[in-house]
């Protein structure tokens, strides 16, 4: 992953040629997605698709005067269309369910595409979409924020540099507030959204993949469904989305991985916490505070060794979108591999992996075991 300076540097494009993107779904993600490549020079956005025309007005106000320039489209037919005339790359942003079927034509076409976390909902749905991007040239990349937080990516970097010795086990903890309302209330429903351990977690369990360098073997997840919707109704039905869950994850190396969700917390002063734990001393950092913690390892009666840093952020960049400038960072990279200055960091196998991971930890919550990777796959 590309290496950013703690004091929130905006890495700028050296390369004169404007890129030229298109929005597909233009709900709240993809107006995250618009105010930060608004930050980035020598980038245009031409082109947004939805076909809702409230989540169009939405997009709209998000570019403010750069909307007169925008092409706007209710179907992604008339969006391909002209595609070969103005747009370089694509972000998918549009509900999970509809990932599929939207990247079928456009991985037809030569455009650069970033598809939102997840990459589909369904293991048959990624692995399709991973064999169909094989041998294709364009940059094909999955949006996986998480990694490209600041505090979040040095902490990675000191665990890369065995500041903690031999790592041994890592925690993440999410403590935050229910899901957000979308358009049409389709993340209330698991045949929707893949279940709140794919469209949630898949960017936690993509992060353990990540640091631990190796791959997961069984997933043990006891959830459920406890505070959050319990008196929502949409046509009769009562949302089933997971609201609260401890995973355990075993990994080929060795490494064992807690990942402690809680969607009915929002009270809490920090939303994310990971702590790394090796050989030698203890890592954590939490997150919004950005404060990362050292602990070394000493003897029971001696000083406490603890070295502490906070990991600031670019305040345009934090102001830009909800994921603590993560977007901003992401999109620099995408941007970087298009033109060639960089690779593609997220990949269509590493989309699948983390479904994958998620698909076990919903499958182990409703049926209460142990469920194997491998089962998954089968």
């Amino acid at each position: 992953m590309t290496k950013y300076k703690s004091q929130g540097d905006k890495t700028r494009q050296s390369s004169k040629k404007t890129i030229r993107f298109g929005l597909i779904g233009t709900g709240m993600m993809a107006q995250e997605h618009i105010r930060n490549l608004k930050l980035i020079p020598n980038v245009e956005i031409t082109s947004i698709m939805d076909p809702v025309d409230t989540s169009l007005d939405w997009a709209k106000q998000s570019l403010g005067d750069q909307s007169q320039k925008v092409t706007v489209h209710h179907n992604l037919d008339t969006m391909i269309d002209q595609a070969s005339s103005d747009l370089d790359a694509v972000i998918i942003a549009s509900p999970n369910h509809t990932h599929h079927d939207i990247l079928l034509p456009l991985l037809k076409t030569d455009l650069h595409i970033l598809c939102e976390k997840p990459l589909c909902t369904t293991i048959l749905d990624a692995k399709d979409i991973v064999e169909r991007v094989k041998n294709r040239k364009a940059v094909f990349w999955v949006g996986m924020e998480y990694r490209y937080m600041l505090p979040v990516a040095e902490f990675i970097d000191d665990i890369r540099k065995k500041k903690i010795g031999r790592l041994t086990r890592l925690s993440i903890i999410e403590h935050r507030f229910p899901f957000l309302k979308k358009v049409g209330d389709w993340n209330r429903f698991n045949r929707n959204s893949g279940g709140t351990m794919v469209e949630k977690c898949c960017h936690f369990f993509d992060l353990m993949r990540y640091i631990t360098q190796s791959e997961p073997v069984r997933v043990f997840c006891s959830g459920g469904v406890d505070v959050n919707h319990l008196d929502e109704r949409y046509n009769g039905e009562i949302p089933d989305i997971i609201d609260n869950s401890y995973s355990v994850v075993d990994f080929d190396n060795g490494i064992r991985v807690m990942l402690d969700l809680c969607m009915f917390a929002e009270g809490s002063e920090e939303q994310e916490e990971l702590i790394a734990i090796g050989d030698k001393a203890k890592l954590s950092v939490t997150i919004p505070s950005g404060v990362k913690t050292l602990s070394h390892r000493v003897p029971v009666d001696a000083p406490k060794r603890i070295e502490r840093q906070h990991v600031s952020v670019d305040a345009d960049v934090l102001a830009a979108g909800s994921h603590h400038g993560a977007t901003y960072y992401q999109l620099d990279s995408f941007i970087k591999a298009i033109r060639k200055e960089g690779t593609t960091e997220v990949t269509a196998e590493d989309g699948l992996k983390a479904i994958a991971m998620g698909v076990a930890a919903e499958i182990s919550a409703r049926e209460k075991r142990v469920v194997t990777i491998k089962e998954v796959f089968a």
